[in-house]
């Protein structure tokens, strides 16, 4: 993740952080109030905000938690931060998700590997031709 938003130019970094229990054994009801008081515990102590660390989806969550996410921070800070709802990405179209944001982590790894593949340092020391056209690769 860091890799791919440097090539990419954006400020988000690719720590990973969460809450280590089994969705399976909860109701939604509750899935929403765990992840509720996750964020609000984070924002209290400054760990999440648009301006300092944007929290995206990963494994066990989704568009409907990340926009809890969002509107746990927006509860808290939305009067008074303009970007509030940018604390989050991978949230639900109609609550600020973006178009692509499903398919934004393999299109990332394809620009990372077009970038690395154009690198002549990189092709020569790693023995490949430059470019990706008619390269197989296993991710």
């Amino acid at each position: 993740m860091t890799l791919k938003m440097t090539v990419a130019n954006l400020p988000f970094g690719g720590a990973k952080g969460g809450i280590r229990f089994d969705p399976s054994k909860y109701s939604k009801r509750e899935i929403e109030t765990i992840t509720r008081k996750y964020t609000t515990e984070l924002a209290k102590k400054s760990f999440i905000g648009p301006q300092n660390d944007v929290l995206g989806p990963d494994m066990g969550t989704g568009e409907q938690v990340m926009t809890w996410v969002k509107d746990a921070y927006t509860y808290i800070y939305g009067e008074e931060e303009l970007h509030a709802a940018g604390c989050a990405t991978g949230k639900i179209l109609s609550q600020g998700g973006i178009a692509g944001r499903t398919e934004s982590t393999g299109m990332g790894v394809f620009f990372v590997l077009r970038e690395l593949l154009e690198n002549d340092d990189f092709t020569e020391k790693s023995d490949l031709s430059p470019g990706i056209k008619d390269k197989k690769i296993i991710v």
